[in-house]
């Protein structure tokens, strides 16, 4: 029997809810053993292997640690880092297919430009090369690369040079469909049906402020139904 396909969601205090939907809507499609995991801060902290200091420019508690999967899976395989203010609207397993290829990771490579000066709950939207690449990350663990995402360098690196994939060759990252990481506000929506995966990175309807945006009715209704599953 083949491994579940490993998943490492960041989770944030300030949106509980949202990686409780994130986990809720991948597993419910997914037609693939998998297994899904929260990056919690606190928990890497206590088990020594996050120790940077807070960053004020970190706009979530998974800003650094999210590349941190490759080690918690312990190097070996193929594992995905995504955000939690994903809602996940097609099975995994037409991700999980692109972990056959020989590239380091494997991404949406993005040219998000956003013009608002915030996101979410006020956090403050930056701007940078490669913005959102890192957003959704499956890396191949065996790769040298990717080896090279020890606990020192990622509690020593840069943001820059994390986020901006200054680790790994240009040619080492292979692209994934954009309807795997679909930015809600920013990406073109599909003529027809809905993306594989639509990411609240301006801010979701679990903020009072961000009730509107593109699938949020979708988002409302996996919360439905994962409440209603709780409840039975």
């Amino acid at each position: 029997m083949a491994d579940p396909f490993r998943v490492y969601i960041g989770w944030d205090q300030r949106e509980p809810i949202a990686y409780d939907v994130a986990k809720f809507s991948l597993e419910r499609r997914a037609s693939i053993p998998v297994t899904v995991a929260p990056i919690k801060l606190d928990e890497l902290r206590a088990r020594g292997l996050y120790r940077r200091h807070a960053d004020p420019l970190a706009s979530t508690e998974f800003t650094y640690s999210r590349f941190l999967t490759p080690a918690l899976a312990g190097f070996r395989g193929w594992a995905l880092f995504c955000d939690c203010d994903f809602l996940w609207l097609a099975d995994i397993a037409g991700l999980a297919a692109y972990a056959k290829g020989s590239k380091a990771v494997y991404c949406v490579q993005h040219d998000y430009r956003p013009k608002e000066k915030t996101k979410m709950d006020g956090a403050v939207q930056t701007v940078y090369p490669r913005k959102n690449w890192s957003s959704l990350m499956l890396f191949n663990c065996d790769h040298p690369s990717v080896r090279s995402l020890t606990l020192d360098l990622v509690n020593h690196e840069s943001g820059a040079y994390l986020h901006r994939m200054q680790w790994v060759a240009d040619e080492d990252i292979g692209a994934l469909p954009v309807e795997w990481n679909w930015l809600e506000g920013w990406n073109e929506k599909p003529a027809s049906g809905t993306p594989n995966a639509v990411h609240f990175t301006r801010g979701g309807p679990w903020f009072e402020q961000w009730q509107n945006v593109d699938y949020g009715d979708l988002w409302c209704a996996e919360r439905d139904e994962m409440l209603r599953a709780k409840r039975l």
